[in-house]
């Protein structure tokens, strides 16, 4: 499967002004003092994406804003993560710049499959608003879990902007609460 693992406010934002998302990190951890060690009151839920992916695939401006803010790929799932990273791209970087990240700069169906791939069986979950409303478009997307956080942001990156389709419907599998957080899964 290919899932969309987002947290959202109650707004409709993935991420606060200038990519920020410690306000999502706060809900996981000890006040949002600690972000970079998430362990209070973990979500099942996102410890099965979590523990089901193979390969995380994102865009460019996620992997920019993650290497700026978040330890880059290192600090995924809290620094839990360990497996293949990719990020789709127009602008390939320096292959010193790579380290542990495959760049690809390919159709979006090939990224997807190059992905699925590596994860061996396994699914994978696409990381940024942009890259997830692409899948979308094309039919790539099986899933949607939202944690659900909240917060009223006002501003920053939406879940969704409109991508000139018609309404997608979506079929929820799955309502729960982690602390603060409500938890929704949804199949495309």
């Amino acid at each position: 499967m290919v899932i969309w693992h987002i947290t959202m406010s109650l707004d409709g934002f993935i991420a606060g002004p200038e990519d920020s998302m410690d306000w999502a990190v706060r809900e996981w951890s000890d006040e949002g003092a600690n972000t970079r060690d998430i362990e209070v009151d973990r979500s099942p839920i996102a410890d099965e994406v979590m523990s089901s992916a193979g390969a995380i695939l994102g865009g460019r401006r996620w992997y920019e804003a993650a290497e700026r803010l978040y330890d880059g790929v290192e600090g995924i799932y809290g620094g839990q993560w360990r497996g293949p990273v990719f990020v789709l791209t127009h602008r390939l970087p320096d292959e010193a710049d790579q380290k542990s990240v495959r760049f690809l700069s390919v159709p979006l169906a090939e990224a997807v499959a190059a992905a699925r791939t590596a994860a061996d069986g396994k699914n994978v979950v696409i990381f940024g608003a942009n890259l997830a409303q692409q899948c979308l478009r094309e039919g790539l997307l099986d899933e949607i879990v939202i944690h659900l956080a909240p917060v009223l942001l006002g501003d920053g990156v939406r879940l969704y902007e409109s991508i000139g389709t018609e309404p997608i419907v979506l079929t929820r599998t799955e309502v729960a609460a982690t602390g603060q957080l409500t938890e929704l899964r949804f199949r495309v």
